[in-house]
């Protein structure tokens, strides 16, 4: 499969761009540290920005992978980076996943977005302005045939950003955060072929 690493993305109202580990204090601060903001989310709240900027020098490492897609969510108006909104792969081949989704191409495994922003920005169709450019880049710059995309049952709201964003809700599935919860989740697919005919 043909990659294109985390590049910059603009919109009208977004810089999309490499997180830096001196964005720390701006990320635990607007979004990290919130439980609200995580609840959903495999991962729990950052306990200081130490932690944050940790997390961000071990991602720097990883973005001259060319697989490799993680942005911060800049806010051109305030220049705040008040977000994050990556693509990542679901492990390829797993049995579950092919009875999941039967009739595509796994060969690659599962590229899913995914993403949260600071309470501050939403209901603002920040999160769906980001979503839309990050799929548009996918289906421009690799030449992968589908994306899929998922939330927790409990976040309809999260649902609406990516029904927003063209995907169309396929199964339900279970998700598991990192400390090994269940969470019951919703998943959605967008092929190449129906984002080229929209």
């Amino acid at each position: 499969m043909r990659h294109a690493g985390t590049q910059d993305i603009e919109t009208p109202r977004l810089l999309l761009r490499r997180l830096l580990p001196e964005d720390a204090p701006q990320m635990y601060a607007n979004w990290a540290s919130d439980p609200e903001v995580t609840r959903y989310l495999r991962w729990e709240p950052h306990k200081s920005p130490a932690e944050t900027r940790e997390l961000l020098a071990a991602w720097a490492l990883l973005y001259p992978n060319p697989d490799y897609y993680q942005w911060a969510m800049v806010e051109k108006a305030t220049g705040q980076v008040f977000g994050s909104i990556s693509l990542y792969n679901s492990l390829p081949g797993e049995p579950q996943q092919k009875t999941e989704w039967p009739g595509l191409d796994l060969t690659d495994g599962v590229w899913e977005p995914g993403y949260c922003i600071g309470r501050k920005w939403w209901n603002k169709g920040f999160t769906t302005e980001a979503l839309r450019a990050v799929v548009a880049y996918w289906f421009t710059r690799t030449d992968s045939s589908w994306l899929a995309c998922g939330h927790a049952a409990a976040n309809p709201a999260s649902g609406r950003v990516m029904e927003k964003a063209g995907f169309v809700y396929h199964h339900n599935t279970v998700y598991h955060k990192f400390d090994g919860t269940p969470v019951e989740c919703r998943s959605y697919l967008l092929t190449r072929k129906a984002f080229e005919t929209a």
